[in-house]
């Protein structure tokens, strides 16, 4: 007969880098329930691994969440010096032909929060960044001003989500500094289409797909609204 192996929640909030608190309030919300006995808690070390495997789904609950939800601290770079040296273990472990290319769109894409929030963060400073290689999926999301309030300020003209995007992934922005700041989904938008690798990114209320099996982007209102940004690349 097998047992399920148990951890205590001090353990379990040690294991997933968030506190204990966290793991109380998730568990009487549903997010991730607690095995009781005697009235303590305790977790399943399954059940925790299958949860930090699910990095898009962490991702988005975090973005959706209240100013002091908390994410797994593997997954959080509070500064943009933490970005790199992980993007750099990132490209160490993939085992992918478009390890490059994928390390430079990932680079882009988490670059982007930073230059664009300095300052400004108005919820929670710093990114998420998650990638799983069996998955062969890489997340990243912010909770920072979202593509709309960023280029109002160069195109005060934009008022919508929809028209944000379209132009974040496929007008050269000019007067833009320094090095054309603000363009690098551009690049982004041309490596994912040349190199069929999956792309889907949301701001505020409509999101944005780039499928291998399909040519060109598509951009289509979403259920959710996202303060900040989120892209999932699949490769």
């Amino acid at each position: 007969m097998k047992f399920e192996s148990l951890i205590s929640i001090g353990e379990a909030a040690s294991r997933m880098g968030v506190s204990i608190d966290t793991l109380r309030r998730w568990d009487k919300s549903g997010k991730l329930k607690a095995i009781r006995k005697n009235n303590i808690r305790y977790y399943s070390e399954k059940e925790i691994g299958v949860y930090l495997n699910d990095i898009s789904a962490i991702a988005f609950s975090w973005l959706l969440g209240s100013n002091e939800a908390e994410i797994p601290k593997m997954f959080y770079c509070q500064d943009s010096s933490i970005f790199q040296l992980r993007l750099e273990r990132m490209q160490q472990e993939l085992n992918n032909k478009n390890v490059s290319l994928l390390t430079a769109i990932t680079g882009e894409i988490g670059n982007n929060s930073f230059d664009h929030n300095i300052g400004n963060w108005p919820k929670v400073p710093g990114i998420f960044f998650g990638y799983d290689i069996n998955k062969k999926e890489i997340v990243l999301a912010d909770r920072g001003q979202g593509l709309l309030k960023t280029l109002k300020r160069v195109k005060p003209e934009l008022n919508n989500y929809q028209d944000a995007i379209r132009v974040a992934f496929t007008e050269i922005i000019s007067g833009r500094a320094p090095e054309e700041r603000g363009n690098g989904l551009k690049f982004v938008r041309r490596i994912v289409l040349a190199n069929k690798i999956d792309l889907f990114f949301q701001s505020g209320d409509y999101c944005l797909e780039m499928l291998k099996q399909k040519e060109g982007m598509n951009i289509n209102k979403s259920n959710n609204f996202l303060q900040g940004c989120l892209a999932i690349i699949k490769y």
